[in-house]
């Protein structure tokens, strides 16, 4: 992990345990979040969707929301990549990808997470993730360009990913 130098040196797994380089994202905005199905914050993937589509139509090829469970909060994300992937669909018609379950906090967390949270840390330098429904924006250089709390509602992050976007 210390020779990351951008988003797009990782490998993070799919639901079906196969690699997804995110090298395969260079030149678009990417919104990483830390999800579960069974947290208080678990509507906002009905918003996350809204967000997707609502840009995907202004950028079709420059925007992609990669959601990453994670059962580390209250254990509320406890089922199987397929169940989670399954809950998504049908709950909420979620189409942007889900990968698999991580951690993102700790020995065992992701190095995606790892990268995220050193490149952006959190309230008072906090090198954590706080609770489910946090997210990362990362830029068209494969650098992080904002975080914000599970407090934040996904709507309320079109004109800084738009921003982002907009940046020659």
């Amino acid at each position: 992990m210390a020779s990351a130098t951008s988003f797009y040196d990782f490998k993070p797994l799919d639901k079906g345990g196969k690699e997804v380089p995110l090298a395969d994202y260079k030149g678009k905005v990417v919104l990483i979040v830390n999800t579960a199905s069974q947290c208080g914050f678990t509507p906002q993937y009905a918003g996350l969707e809204t967000l997707y589509n609502s840009i995907k139509k202004q950028h079709p090829e420059d925007f992609v929301i990669l959601g990453f469970p994670c059962n580390q909060f209250g254990s509320q994300e406890p089922g199987t990549d397929d169940e989670i992937q399954n809950f998504c669909q049908v709950n909420y018609g979620v189409s942007f990808p889900i990968m698999q379950k991580v951690e993102v906090n700790g020995d065992k967390a992701s190095p995606v997470f790892q990268w995220l949270k050193e490149e952006k840390p959190g309230l008072m330098g906090l090198k954590r993730v706080k609770w489910n429904f946090e997210k990362f924006l990362v830029g068209r250089d494969g650098k992080v360009k904002g975080r914000w709390a599970s407090t934040t509602k996904p709507e309320s992050l079109e004109q800084p990913i738009l921003d982002e976007l907009n940046k020659a």
